[in-house]
């Protein structure tokens, strides 16, 4: 036996290369979850024996994945852990408030200082006109502690740092309004801190649902053991036939370099993105919740086909469901929801302004924005019953910028987190109008952008005139309807044209989200907005007509795609049950033939270079 052949094999296990993460993708990876299920079947009935090698094997796949980073998720699990224990047993009020404000100034000043350092630093530089740089202080006291070449000109993010943050802030809070109990041991605690497969990109755990599940016995069925196979190749064919797929092969050239293609071509990789960071990331979540049932551990349901959704508040109902509902639960209900407004309020809405205006160093940027906010304050004072719906509408903006700004610390995060909120408040007061309003009111907008487009003209304006066009056109078919059948329209109809509105303009905000990604934060703010801009151009400028059918042709695999993979998405969820649960009910020899052949078929798209998930990102 080569002893030198043997260390060298066990250092490339136990050791952490930034160029290949352990993803969920690799054959790696699944070499080390079946080591996970040999140890995890040893030790499945001894409640703490199995939990404190789940949090041993997490420890490991996080190092495997982010390296060093390792060292915040511990540093974290035991603040959290300690404080919350200062919590409970705080036996007044305002130590109660103050154990947990320490927890969440923890918790939010080591994400603010990964995430958001060329955020904040960009913001006072222009403000004060300054030229402050980013320094890696970690990386600083690590080479004067041990002479290393660690490099502190720039901070790099440590992979699902928001994930684990949003959780253990989570767990503070509720042990503070005695939703929970602490966690007495801090191995079971490190566990649920640290379960590998939602670690890195979700869903969010909240404590309530899953601590309970740490003193249960391992317990699963045949038909539980179908059911977490099935979402295991449910999310690889997601994520390496759809999403793989498209952006190596359209998504990515195009934003790369907006301007080389045709403006048909701009609009499609805008939806096939669409398409793409769905399969993504509900892909991820697939396969994190199929892993966690093997083991007995249930996460909760993070997507529901969120391309049926009928308006913009539905969508985010449906997408990302754990995000969305811890926004709702510790930062809109907190701030005053549909009740009211508080201070924070104020304050938030206010500093976004204020950033906004110094930050533009525009005159009409800052005489409109003034302007705005005076006319709000006017309807708010004048017209009482206005209040209410004026608070629960500055709270929306406040939830979906701050929301924004938690996936990126960039500006074109915050501006999509502002179109979605913009989207919600608007679908609020659509809904209130009878047809006749929303007749006149789409009308009217459509003359504006047509009058805005002849004093300015703007690619953007194009754009809103064909958008306001396609509103008119379905309002005024409905109008029409009312008016001479004496009934409400077709109920299909409708649910299907507010379908294909939503789903149109989601995928419109996703222009600023996508700019920004996979970017360097120190430049993303640049480069997202021009590649926006360019985007936007193309799009909204004159279309080559006799070029489309050329370009159909060109990327037809990717179109076809594309259009079946949308149709699996607004299949009926009855019938997805019925295939889901079938293939649960088959015997385990012909769901091994249908694994095999499912392998199979991924393998044909697998590209050259294993592509992470999205949201490994934020």
């Amino acid at each position: 036996m080569d002893w030198n052949n043997v260390i060298a094999y066990l250092q490339e296990i136990f050791s952490f290369d930034s160029q290949r993460p352990l993803l969920f993708t690799q054959f790696y990876f699944w070499a080390f979850f079946a080591f996970v299920m040999a140890g995890f079947s040893l030790v499945s009935n001894r409640r703490l024996l199995r939990n404190t090698f789940l949090f041993a094997v997490s420890l490991f796949f996080y190092f495997k994945t982010s390296g060093l980073f390792v060292f915040i998720l511990i540093f974290s699990t035991l603040s959290d852990f300690i404080l919350g224990q200062c919590i409970y047993s705080a036996k007044s009020k305002p130590k109660k408030k103050l154990f947990l404000t320490t927890s969440i100034f923890l918790n939010l000043f080591v994400l603010s200082y990964f995430k958001y350092a060329y955020f904040f630093t960009d913001v006072y530089n222009n403000l004060f006109h300054s030229d402050l740089q980013v320094i890696n202080y970690l990386a600083l006291w690590a080479n004067n502690l041990t002479g290393g070449g660690f490099t502190v000109d720039k901070i790099l993010l440590p992979v699902g740092i928001s994930f684990y943050t949003f959780q253990t802030i989570s767990y503070s809070v509720d042990i503070y309004r005695e939703k929970v109990k602490p966690v007495k041991n801090v191995l079971d605690f490190g566990f649920y801190v640290s379960f590998f497969p939602g670690l890195v990109a979700g869903p969010i755990v909240r404590a309530n649902e899953f601590i309970p599940q740490l003193y249960k016995k391992f317990f699963l069925t045949k038909r539980q053991f179908g059911i977490a196979l099935f979402w295991i190749l449910n999310g690889l064919t997601k994520k390496m036939i759809l999403s793989d797929y498209l952006a190596v092969n359209f998504i990515d050239r195009v934003f790369t370099n907006p301007l080389m293609y045709t403006g048909f071509e701009n609009l499609m990789s805008l939806f096939t993105y669409s398409l793409q960071v769905y399969a993504d990331f509900s892909g991820y979540t697939d396969i994190a919740i199929g892993i966690a049932m093997l083991m007995g551990f249930y996460l909760p349901k993070n997507f529901n086909s969120p391309y049926k959704a009928t308006n913009p508040a539905n969508f985010w109902k449906r997408w990302h469901i754990s995000l969305s509902r811890w926004l709702t639960d510790y930062l809109y209900i907190p701030l005053g929801g549909n009740r009211n407004a508080t201070l924070g309020t104020y304050v938030i809405i206010g500093l976004i302004a204020l950033i906004v205006i110094f930050l533009a160093g525009n005159l009409w940027i800052t005489l409109c924005v003034f302007v705005f906010m005076l006319i709000i304050a006017i309807i708010a004072t004048l017209f009482p019953s206005t209040r209410k719906p004026i608070h629960t509408n500055i709270n929306v903006i406040n939830t979906m910028l701050l929301g924004g700004l938690w996936h990126g610390a960039s500006w074109n995060f915050m501006i999509w987190g502002g179109l979605n909120g913009v989207g919600i408040m608007s679908f609020r007061l659509w809904k209130k109008l009878n047809i006749y309003q929303k007749t006149a009111l789409t009308a009217l907008l459509f003359i504006l952008f047509i009058g805005l487009q002849l004093g300015f003209p703007r690619p953007v304006f194009v754009i809103g005139i064909v958008w306001t066009a396609v509103i008119f056109f379905g309002t005024f078919i409905e109008m029409l309807y009312v008016l001479f059948s004496n009934g409400r329209p077709v109920k299909w109809i409708k649910t299907s044209w507010s379908i294909f509105l939503t789903f149109v303009f989601i995928t419109f905000t996703r222009l600023f989200f996508r700019s920004g990604s996979n970017l360097d934060p120190s430049q993303a703010n640049s480069e997202a907005w021009n590649t926006a801009q360019n985007m936007v151009a193309k799009i909204g400028g004159e279309w080559d007509w006799s070029l489309v059918g050329n370009i159909i042709i060109q990327h037809r695999n990717v179109f076809i795609l594309f259009i079946l993979g949308m149709i699996i998405h607004w299949l009926p969820e009855k019938f997805k049950r019925w295939y889901r649960y079938n293939f649960a009910s088959m015997p385990l020899a012909l769901q091994l033939v249908i694994v095999v052949i499912t392998l199979f078929v991924i393998y044909q798209f697998v590209t050259s270079e294993l592509q992470p998930f999205i949201y490994f990102q934020f």
